[in-house]
């Protein structure tokens, strides 16, 4: 979720002081490949009168019980002029309500010894309470007296909006933190998703309390809303649960929306200076593909041999071959509207060239040589070893069901998930290579001191690159400058 990147960021540099480099050199071990069927939790999915779709996972193995409620908005649908709203209301759900304030909602879910959580990201919001059965009910009532009554007090957007300033000014210190924003703007363009989800200092300052009613009564309503109840419990206890605290919630007016498509890819680089910087972050990327595409699954498999878990290409030809990094990686997110392929590496100045030139031939490898039979079948294992993890926990569960059905898909994939991804081929990896991966056309982020990295981009045949100070840097402009910076002559 977008919204906690920053938050999550801070986790592992956190982790990573207390536990040295040696915690990044190496990568973890791949599990073990896992034979026989894998039997999905027993669910039932149900409409209420008024929208709010409902569905109960039974979950036997521990005496606990989640509640997830899912709301299809999320900081892609911020208004245009303002963006951070979303993410300003996900924190601020649980900080009072028409009937309890924020302390009394800490005190109650301390009281029955559960957790809470909040939040927003690109494409939606949340609201979750996981606690032990006999704590149903409590559970319950909170996650909707919070859903649908939040108070949104001054005080308390005051409280959050200085936190989330103080977070964001941090955030613009860490170069891994500008180098994930600019490249989803380079690469999304000013569609919503190449926006900053937390927003920007000026936008998170002007939010006013009838923007965060105004976003949350338009998009809160249970036609919009997805809910799991996952655990320790009968079909009719949990759907007459949902019915007892969602059944008189009245059904909205959805707005319709104008989809627009990211713009096409194109070769542009950006280089964010940091003067005597001694580590360049690099980010290469390009659009992808939506999740409900045809081709996700062979197209993730061929981002797993080219930079994930079971296989990455790139972490061994930058890592084990050339000693440039402690770690390289791709990723392909796939959101509802769109998607993107980011490849991400740091190394140190005088090796920023090298790295960068690499990854980019890895690219070209993707798309022109046809992968290995033993490095799809790396992939392939770890994603089928794996994935009984991500359906362990009725948190897990909840998690997995409610992405599955917020994306338009059955939830019978998920039992079926290992077949498919066994199913890919060679020649279906080969395919979506040729006609997904972009080489010519990558977006390019990197960070670091700019007097060093120049003169390498241009050994490696880049001659044209824009250039910005990092204490000039604006996500809301076409060039990334103040619009009272005059734009600096490209390269």
């Amino acid at each position: 979720m977008a919204a906690y990147t920053s938050i999550y960021a801070l986790a592992i540099a956190a982790l990573l002081t207390l536990t040295g480099l040696t915690a990044v050199q190496e990568r973890p071990p791949q599990p073990l490949p896992i034979e026989g069927e894998l039997e999905f939790p027993p669910y039932e999915i149900r409409t209420l009168s008024n929208g709010l779709r409902v569905v109960v996972v039974l979950h036997h193995e521990q005496p606990a019980v989640t509640a997830r409620l899912l709301v299809q908005a999320g900081a892609a649908m911020d208004p245009r002029e303002k963006p951070g709203v979303a993410s300003l209301m996900g924190l601020l759900l649980d900080q009072g309500t028409g009937k309890r304030s924020a302390q009394q909602i800490a005190d109650t879910i301390d009281y029955i010894g559960g957790s809470l959580v909040t939040g927003a990201g690109t494409d939606l919001s949340f609201v979750q309470a996981l606690v032990m059965k006999d704590s149903f009910d409590d559970a319950l009532d909170l996650v909707a007296d919070i859903a649908r009554n939040p108070a949104f007090a001054p005080e308390e957007i005051e409280r959050q909006r200085s936190q989330r300033l103080s977070a964001l000014k941090v955030n613009y210190e860490d170069p891994d933190y500008v180098a994930d924003s600019t490249i989803d703007r380079l690469v999304y363009g000013f569609h919503p998703y190449g926006i900053p989800a937390e927003g920007t200092p000026e936008s998170l300052a002007s939010i006013t309390r009838d923007d965060l009613a105004e976003f949350h009564g338009r998009w809160f309503v249970p036609n919009n809303c997805l809910l799991a109840i996952v655990g320790d419990l009968t079909a009719e206890e949990a759907f007459k649960g949902a019915e007892r605290v969602f059944g008189n919630w009245q059904r909205g007016e959805l707005p319709s929306l104008q989809a627009t498509d990211p713009p096409p890819p194109a070769r542009r680089v950006v280089v964010v200076d940091r003067p005597n910087a001694v580590q360049t972050e690099i980010r290469v990327g390009q659009i992808g593909i939506a999740r409900k595409h045809p081709d996700y699954m062979p197209l993730m498999l061929a981002i797993n041999v080219l930079g994930g878990e079971g296989a990455n290409r790139l972490h061994n030809v930058l890592r084990s071959e050339r000693g440039l990094t402690y770690g390289a990686s791709a990723d392909m997110d796939p959101l509802k509207q769109s998607g993107d392929i980011i490849a991400s590496t740091d190394t140190r100045s005088e090796s920023t060239g090298e790295a960068l030139r690499l990854v980019i031939d890895e690219f070209w490898r993707m798309q022109r040589e046809p992968v290995g039979q033993r490095e799809l079948q790396g992939a392939q294992d770890y994603l089928t070893g794996s994935f009984p993890l991500d359906i362990e926990t009725p948190d897990a569960i909840a998690m997995q069901v409610l992405n599955t059905l917020f994306y338009d898909l059955g939830v019978d994939e998920l039992e079926t998930y290992r077949d498919r991804v066994k199913a890919v081929t060679v020649q279906d990896v080969a395919r979506v290579g040729r006609e997904y991966l972009r080489p010519d056309r990558l977006s390019i982020v990197l960070v670091g001191d700019a007097g060093k990295i120049a003169p390498q981009l241009q050994a490696i045949g880049i001659d044209e690159f824009e250039q910005v100070a990092l204490a000039d840097l604006d996500f809301t402009t076409a060039d990334f400058l103040p619009r009272a910076v005059a734009t600096p002559a490209a390269r």
